[in-house]
């Protein structure tokens, strides 16, 4: 499993996780798609837009392994935000590769994208 070294663990102040320690002994955890209500908390909306945030400053356009990022936190922004970068996609592997779709993103979230 890839370590991204530099890519912040959590929302600071927070328990929002954004990255795993080690992997899953019982297996991958596998990314699904989660909706989001428009009557989400705050604080759940913060998290969301500064994991998309640190998603742009490390990886911007190109595609990235998933590596050591959080399914849960995957979970709230793939299949928008975030897309599969190669076809067929293992949605339970740690080398599976992911996309930033920067439109659809800066959509959701104009504040990430900000200073």
């Amino acid at each position: 499993m890839l370590k991204h070294r530099g890519f912040p663990g959590r929302l600071p102040g927070t328990d929002f996780q954004f990255t795993i320690r080690r992997p899953n002994p019982k297996g991958v955890t596998p990314i699904t798609r989660r909706e989001r209500r428009p009557d989400r908390r705050a604080p759940d909306r913060r998290a969301d837009a500064a994991f998309v945030k640190a998603l742009w400053e490390a990886f911007g356009e190109h595609p990235f392994e998933r590596g050591n990022l959080d399914a849960g936190r995957l979970s709230w922004l793939f299949g928008r935000e975030v897309l599969p970068a190669t076809d067929p996609f293992d949605p339970a592997d740690y080398e599976a590769l992911l996309v930033l779709d920067v439109a659809a993103a800066r959509a959701a979230f104009p504040e990430a994208f900000e200073g």
